[in-house]
């Protein structure tokens, strides 16, 4: 009996010092958390950015409820950042952003995860990190089916449309210099803006990615009134954005990503946003997967072109 009682004794003690050991090792494991993984931790919250306008990636449906293909990319990272800090009651706060304000709310710490449709670029890494890419586009020009022009060369002269603060805006500015094409060039705050200028004839055409232009034509009351050329220019890939110098959490970002390419679940979220007919208005974009989007899924990479 009082040798049961000594072992009894023993094995409390024991535990009692794995117990005192661990405790440290836990909390320590806590405060070792760094950049945006210590500060969901400490707040309970995440802050997502989203676009209002950017159909199919991130914009607003009936109910003024942020959806999208990014906004749903962006859950499948929240998803992870639950399982990762063991946070089932993970908060997710939501904060509009414009091309104009995207970068500046990601660096300033207001948005910890931006999901629209930024376009990775090296200067934009001197300011803020990207994921791996989760698109591929094309810049286009869009105008009205009634405008009479009928290809990139009909708008020399002309007043044309881009918008604020984007990639493409830049590429248009290049271009015109470039090739001595003497367009004005009026600049929406986003691309609802830009659209506008073009329905209401202010501008004769809208340079932008070619799938967005594809969701705003979707979008409009009457889309035959509105027409994409043919003529394309390259663009930057995709990506979801975040803060500098953080690369836990890039890791846990690019690590969801590309899990989700690698298991079929990417294409399964492409097909729904870009092949089926989607909110408010049920309707489908058709606007099957290129073949650098599938060969970005094959080979997932971080790399900006320009």
């Amino acid at each position: 009996m009082i040798h049961l009682k000594r072992a009894a004794a023993a094995a409390a003690a024991t535990m009692t010092l794995v117990l005192t050991t661990l405790a440290p090792m836990a909390a320590a494991r806590a405060d070792d958390l760094t950049g945006t993984l210590k500060k969901v931790k400490e707040t309970g919250t995440i802050t997502l950015g989203y676009r209002e306008t950017s159909v199919p990636f991130s914009y607003l449906d009936g109910s003024q409820k942020p959806i999208g293909f990014s906004i749903d990319l962006c859950g499948q990272v929240v998803e992870a950042l639950r399982k990762k800090l063991g946070m089932a009651d993970l908060k997710v706060a939501y904060n509009p952003v414009n091309s104009a304000t995207r970068l500046p709310l990601v660096a300033n710490g207001t948005v910890d995860l931006e999901c629209g449709s930024t376009a990775n670029q090296l200067a934009r890494q001197k300011q803020v990190a990207f994921s791996v890419s989760t698109f591929v586009a094309q810049f286009k020009w869009l105008t009205r089916s009634d405008s009479g022009i009928a290809s990139a060369d009909d708008l020399k002269g002309r007043t044309v449309a881009v918008t604020s603060g984007t990639n493409t805006s830049q590429f248009l500015n290049k271009l015109n210099q470039d090739e001595g094409l003497k367009l004005s060039i009026s600049q929406g705050k986003d691309h609802a803006e830009s659209f506008l200028l073009v329905d209401t004839g202010r501008a004769a055409a809208f340079m932008e990615d070619d799938i967005l232009l594809a969701g705003l034509r979707a979008n409009a009351k009457d889309p035959s009134r509105f027409k994409i050329l043919d003529k394309s220019y390259s663009a930057d890939p995709y990506a979801l954005m975040f803060r500098r110098d953080d690369p836990a959490f890039k890791a846990l970002v690019d690590e969801t990503l590309i899990g989700l390419m690698k298991s079929g679940a990417f294409t399964t979220l492409y097909v729904k946003w870009f092949e089926t007919p989607i909110p408010p208005r049920n309707l489908n974009l058709d606007f099957p997967m290129s073949d650098n989007l599938k060969a970005l899924i094959r080979s997932p990479s971080d790399r900006a072109n320009s």
